[in-house]
Parts: structure tokens; sequence; C-alpha cells
């Protein structure tokens, strides 16, 4: 087993080191607070806050959409471990302007124990708090127990939508409306030809024969919930794609996705795949939702979540009816993400 060579210094305290770095790159847009949370410095009185967090290591997110039109804060644990609930409390009441916080980050059992904990805690200092679960990988459980997925990439168009929602929701339970039905919208699927390492042993999270494919991998070094035959990328995009389209049609949730519905499109590198990757998938993509008359409506690219250098690629589908499609339109500023304004207009 080879060893990934990183260049860090000591590695247990990598993730306190790289939000360091995160706070120098936004150029004195956010601000460390407590032991590790990152937040936006300017919080209009009476907003709605949003905060979102969850394991460091996947970079740029979840503290990388911290921003303009996007998250208030983000609550940072160590290299693929969630945040401890002090360091959720703190970044509760950095956000907090007195109008309630929504909390939005990915379902996994660590994160889920430590945010209900921070909530409670933020609760006894009379602070409102709601959570919503980002739970898109339809490889990790059916669409009757969506309550078990995990989160993974689908959380950027969540966010970027729930983050512009948030600019202008009157109060919690409107901004909780907003937030539950991006998430019931979005779906994802993942794929891993290698794995990421974790940078205090630089040794591979999993071992996978150069002839296959992980199928549905997790985006903390999980192996995949299945194997399938490397193919080409002609191959693999329709397979994934097919794969998301009929969770649509098997969920009674919601409606299937169909002719003339219009979706955003995320093409997400887990780290190691290249552009040049993406965009080969991307052509296929294209194509595949063209033959099947639904409207890409934007489309991402790039290395969004990501774990460490895996080889891997995700594609993350998010339907959007004109109240989504309005707050996604909205143009955003971030490490992570940033949408200027476009063809779109600027409907901030």
């Amino acid at each position: 087993m080879s060893v990934q060579k990183k260049l860090i210094n000591d590695p247990l305290k990598v993730a306190d080191e790289l939000v360091e770095g995160l706070i120098e790159a936004y150029n004195g847009e956010v601000r460390m607070v407590g032991t590790r949370s990152v937040v936006k410095n300017s919080i209009p009185d009476g907003k709605v806050a949003l905060l979102v967090g969850g394991g460091s290591g996947h970079e740029p997110i979840y503290h990388g959409l911290v921003g303009r039109n996007l998250a208030d804060g983000a609550a940072c644990g160590d290299i693929f471990a969630a945040p401890p609930p002090n360091i959720v409390f703190e970044a509760t009441e950095a956000v907090n302007k007195g109008n309630g916080v929504l909390y939005l980050y990915g379902n996994y059992a660590g994160d889920v124990m430590n945010f209900d904990i921070g909530a409670e805690m933020a609760e006894d200092e009379d602070i409102d708090v709601r959570t919503v679960l980002i739970a898109d990988d339809v490889c990790s459980a059916p669409p009757t127990e969506k309550d078990k997925r995990r989160g993974i990439a689908g959380l950027v168009p969540i966010v970027k939508i729930v983050g512009a929602a948030s600019q202008k929701a009157p109060n919690l339970d409107e901004l909780e409306k907003v937030a539950k039905k991006a998430v019931l919208e979005t779906r994802s699927v993942g794929v891993s030809m290698s794995p990421g390492s974790i940078p205090a042993t630089g040794k591979p999270t999993f071992e996978i024969e150069a002839d296959k494919i992980g199928l549905g991998m997790g985006i903390h070094g999980e192996p995949g919930v299945g194997e399938i035959p490397m193919s080409t990328a002609d191959e693999l995009t329709p397979q994934m794609l097919d794969m998301i389209i009929e969770d649509f049609e098997k969920d009674d949730d919601v409606e299937a996705l169909k002719e003339g519905d219009d979706i955003v499109l995320i093409v997400n590198s887990l780290g190691a795949t290249t552009m040049m990757e993406l965009l080969i998938c991307l052509r296929k993509a294209k194509d595949y939702f063209n033959s099947r008359g639904i409207n890409i409506h934007d489309v991402v690219v790039g290395p969004l979540v990501t774990c460490q250098e895996m080889t891997g690629i995700s594609f993350s589908v998010t339907r959007v009816d004109d109240v989504l499609k309005k707050f996604w339109n909205m143009p955003c500023q971030s490490l992570c993400y940033t949408k200027m304004t476009g063809r779109y207009g600027d409907l901030s």
C-alpha cells in the first residue's frame, strides 16, 4: 500500500491550519470564531441565518460556501470528522441575528449527533434553530428510505438556493420550506476509480482493482456500495444518469423527471479527476438530457466536493421550478462557488 505525499506540517494540525489559510483566501470577508468556525463579517440584523458545516478534507466545501447570498457561517470539523458541539454552538451564536438559525448539512451520524447537541445548547440561550439534512446520494438508500441517504455533491446547489432564499426569508419557517424543497428535488450519483487518503497517515482509505469502478462511494473515503467494470466516459455517464432518472420515477414524494423540466446539473470531481474528464462527461450528459427533452437551466463543473486526491466523478441534478429557479439565478460569491450576473440578470 503506497503512501500519498502531502505538503503539510503537523498532520494533527491540518484542519486548523487549512482554516487559517481559508480565512486569508477570503481576503477580509470572513473571520474565525471560537475554535474552528468561519463566519461572515457582515450579517444584517434580523436576517434568518444559514449555518452549514461538516468535516474538513472536502475543500472547497463546506466552509468555502460562506459568502454573498450563500451561507452566513460554517462549523468546521477535523479531517473527515463532524464538528464538535462546541464548535457548532460557537458558530450558531456568531451568525444569530435574532430571527433564528437554519442548520443545513450532510446526513451523517456524527454530524447529526453533534449538530443536535449544538442546537440544544443554542436553544438554552433562546436561539431558535431548525435543521434540514442534505441526503442526495441515491446509491446509499432507496427512495422509500430517503432519510438514511448520505449527503454528497448535491449540497452545492442546495446551499446555493437556500443561501439566496435566506436573504429574503421573513422567518425560519419560510426558509425551512425552501430548504426541504431543494433537498427533495436534488439527486446525486458518484463513482470512484481510486481512493483518497487521510493526511494523518497518508494511506489510502480503501483499495480497488484497476479494472473496477466503485459505485456510490462516500465523500469521507468510504468505498462504494458496489463495483462495476471500468468503462469509457460515454458508457459510464448515461449509466449514472439513468440511476438519477429512475430514482425520481420511483419516489412517490416527487413527480418523475420529465420532458420540459428544468434542471441544474453539477459535474463534480472528487479531487484528482481532471477538468478534461469532467468536460468529456458533460458533453455526453448534455446529449442525454436533450434526448429526453429535459432542459439544463445551468451547469457547474469542477472539483467542488472532494475527498483529497480521490479519482472519481459525481453527477447531481436539482429540478428547479419558478421558485427555486429565482433563488438559483441570484448572483453569489464565495471561495467554493461564484455566480456572476449574466444571462439571467441580477435578481438580488
